[in-house]
């Protein structure tokens, strides 16, 4: 028998290969397009995945503005953040941050199922939201992924 193919093979920055891949958030449930395009940042769907280098994809998300949300989330869910002065706590509901900003309610979605660390960081930066349609990336050829 030979040992040489059982070896584990560990990928690094030289040997991981990225892909473009373009999902569309057209009709599809938040939480479910999000863990998607988490786990395709991650690598998870690689044969080569290593958990602590970026062998993810770079992904491309449109139509964000038409995601859904179940039940009474579009008018119960609300954004926190604090400003960092005393009393600071502001807050923003999904329905206002669909209509002024709607990359902002994926990208926060995809940020929370993504590692707390440098490398969950560097891996948001591979995301690419787009309201509409368009996007400037074609040149990139991206594959389509149907969800």
């Amino acid at each position: 028998m030979d040992s040489r193919s059982y070896k584990t093979v560990s990928a690094n920055k030289e040997t991981v290969d990225k892909q473009w891949v373009l999902v569309d958030a057209e009709g599809e449930v938040l939480g479910r397009v999000a863990s998607k395009i988490a786990s395709l940042l991650r690598g998870k769907h690689k044969p080569n995945f290593t958990p602590h280098v970026d062998c993810g994809d770079n992904v491309i998300v449109i139509n964000a503005e038409k995601v859904r949300l179940t039940g009474n989330k579009i008018n119960a869910k609300e954004y926190l953040r604090h400003t960092g002065y005393p009393g600071g706590q502001r807050s923003v509901a999904v329905r206002d941050m669909l209509t002024k900003h709607p990359e902002r309610v994926i990208e926060n979605a995809v940020r929370g199922m993504l590692p707390k660390n440098r490398l969950g960081r560097e891996l948001f930066r591979n995301m690419r939201v787009y309201a509409g349609a368009e996007h400037p990336h074609g040149a990139q050829e991206p594959q389509t992924i149907e969800l």
